[in-house]
């Protein structure tokens, strides 16, 4: 009888072993050319030559990267299909979805965190204002007049407002565009007069003088303002918010598969090559157990599902 079963676990060992003997889909949930599209493509590239395979992407975006993340989670659990996904679908869209058609604590495999971006917030230099903390003395001597700009409601630039106003106790006014590009041109033009965007986003306008930088939303200092104190520094630690994306996989794929991929990410994840990719467009290589991957997700999970339950934000799918 033993006999038998180990002839018949042999042809699924052999199979788990050969993997991949075909090219690799990584679904990501964004548009082309987009910041996540970037940092996707180069990941995919490096993961290629680790695995042996192409790893083709494929962008499907919608809800915020739902789209893309219900398409993975419902191919085929063979290990050819993955996700580059974002704190949108993950995070956010559990609390601010009437229906989610995933679960993220029993579909999901996690492979690795892949990339931070660290965000900063800035100021139009209209506002009176020089650092983080006079602009907190303003908006509590000035309730309801400093208004700040984001990419959408629900999105993590809204959000970071949210939390910062929360945890300052100040009264700022939310302003959500159509996009970062259209918020980012307000900001600059005065029609808004503080934001909190990527770094990338940001940087050639502090760098010309047209934005203020007055604190990074992070725990470490952005490698490209290293002058800008991060708001751990200034003593409000809860205030952080990173932009992140990630690599997920079906729940259901082999265990042997998850690790092979694990492997790939993180070894493409820690060559010069991905790292140079990331660092152009301001992002940092992150690599992570998929332990470390699902417990950081969970936290997310409890920092902007409290948020968005207390501004009562809900979308519409």
């Amino acid at each position: 009888m033993r006999l038998l079963k180990l002839l018949l676990f042999l042809p699924i060992l052999a199979w788990a072993q050969a993997y991949p003997t075909k090219p690799v889909r990584m679904i990501i949930g964004f548009p082309a050319g987009g910041p996540a599209d970037i940092f996707g493509r180069s990941l995919a590239q490096g993961m290629g030559s680790e695995l042996g395979q192409t790893v083709v992407v494929e962008n499907i975006s919608g809800v915020g990267g739902v789209l893309g993340v219900e398409r993975a989670l419902k191919s085929a659990p063979d290990g050819y299909t993955m996700v580059f996904n974002s704190a949108s679908p993950l995070v956010i869209a559990p609390f601010s979805l009437a229906r989610l058609p995933y679960d993220v604590k029993k579909d999901i495999a996690f492979i690795t965190l892949a990339v931070r971006v660290p965000e900063v917030l800035a100021v139009n230099p209209g506002l009176p204002v020089n650092s983080f903390q006079e602009l907190l003395a303003y908006a509590k001597s000035n309730p309801g007049k400093v208004n700040f700009g984001s990419a959408g409601s629900g999105s993590i630039t809204h959000l970071a407002g949210e939390l910062l106003k929360s945890e300052a106790k100040i009264d700022i006014v939310h302003v959500p565009y159509k996009g970062a590009a259209p918020a980012v041109t307000d900001l600059v033009g005065g029609q808004v007069q503080m934001g909190i965007f990527d770094v990338p986003v940001l940087l050639s306008h502090i760098r010309a003088g047209k934005l203020k930088a007055l604190a990074v939303t992070s725990a470490n200092r952005a490698p490209t303002l290293p002058d800008v104190p991060t708001t751990v520094e200034l003593k409000y630690p809860n205030v952080t918010s990173d932009n992140w994306y990630g690599l997920i996989m079906p729940a259901a794929t082999p265990a042997d598969i998850q690790k092979r991929v694990h492997t790939a990410a993180t070894s493409a994840l820690k060559s010069s090559a991905v790292q140079e990719q990331f660092a152009k467009v301001g992002g940092l290589a992150s690599p992570t157990t998929p332990q470390e991957y699902a417990k950081f997700v969970q936290e997310e999970q409890a920092k902007w599902g409290r948020i968005v339950q207390a501004i009562g934000f809900k979308e519409q799918n």
